[in-house]
């Protein structure tokens, strides 16, 4: 049996978490058939076990932000990445949650009392949650418009940068941005964000994906690892995915981020889990001394975008 053929059987006998996603973007599989995997992701495997640990007021682990990587935002985020279904009310119940107990700063959200700060990054993971699961809430737009808002002039956002005195983006704040306004527009059909997201995708092309404007030398060799799940930080398979999302036409900036993927294929034609972040975790998807389904899966997924290479 070729060796694409054995991935993809084994692909299939994972998670319906990974399942779907391999019947709806690999194998291009009819709407019927992958959404009734779909619905698999809220009653068993992994789904079924983040959803079983929720707290009964909404949360997980008692707190909204913290502890990472057990509480509600960093959930809900797994949550998405598995593809629950956006009208599952837990995950609604904990959105809310998320807009309920903020404080309020400029249209945005911040969880750190007494600072006077609405966090670009975490306003974008917010903003992704809260219109990928359907969350109705007239503030969601205000969360929207203050990430369009607050670009810096390099066409991304940084984190910490309130006031527009910052002159270079952080790619884990523009990956966090892109990746919510990318949903927001889905959501609700708008046009407002499309600059924004031009912008964004053009600080990360314009960087080849992982190297310094000023010095070409690669920012962080971590980036050239892939982590699932992502949590709030930046990596090539990740910049490269929401190229794939977003339809973006592949660009030959992204070219050598490209090989990077090719290269970290194993022999046996899948890639490996991966590392992961230091921190709590509710329990552990994938055995990290074996090949990981998740990185194969959006590894296959950003090849096939890309092209023959």
């Amino acid at each position: 049996m070729p060796q694409e053929n054995v991935t993809l059987e084994w692909l299939l006998d994972g998670d319906p978490s990974v399942v779907w996603q391999v019947e709806r973007e690999i194998l291009e599989q009819a709407k019927d058939a992958w959404t009734a995997t779909r619905s698999r992701v809220a009653k068993e495997g992994w789904g079924r076990r983040l959803l079983d640990v929720q707290d009964a007021d909404g949360k997980w682990a008692g707190g909204i932000y913290g502890p990472k990587w057990t509480s509600t935002t960093y959930t809900l985020l797994q949550l998405r990445r598995l593809g629950l279904h956006p009208a599952n009310p837990q995950a609604i119940t904990g959105c809310r949650v998320l807009l309920d107990d903020a404080d309020w700063l400029d249209g945005g959200v911040s969880y750190w009392s007494g600072r006077l700060l609405a966090e670009r990054c975490v306003n974008g993971m917010v903003l992704s949650l809260v219109t990928y699961f359907d969350v109705d809430d007239e503030r969601i737009d205000g969360i929207a418009d203050l990430l369009i808002d607050s670009r810096v002039s390099d066409g991304g956002w940084n984190c910490e940068d309130y006031k527009g005195d910052t002159h270079h983006s952080s790619f884990h704040s523009t990956i966090s941005v892109l990746e919510g306004l990318l949903l927001w527009k889905r959501r609700t059909g708008t046009n407002a964000a499309d600059d924004a997201l031009t912008t964004g995708a053009e600080v990360l092309l314009n960087h080849g994906m992982f190297r310094s404007h000023r010095t070409g030398e690669v920012v962080n060799k971590e980036w050239t690892k892939f982590h699932f799940p992502p949590r709030w930080h930046y990596d090539v398979l990740r910049g490269l995915d929401h190229l794939r999302d977003a339809g973006h036409a592949p660009d030959g900036r992204a070219e050598e981020a490209i090989d990077v993927v090719v290269q970290r294929r194993r022999a046996d034609g899948k890639w490996r889990v991966g590392p992961r972040y230091s921190g709590l975790r509710h329990f552990t998807m994938e055995d990290g001394r074996l090949p990981g389904r998740w990185n194969t899966l959006r590894a296959l997924r950003v090849l096939k975008w890309w092209g023959p290479n």
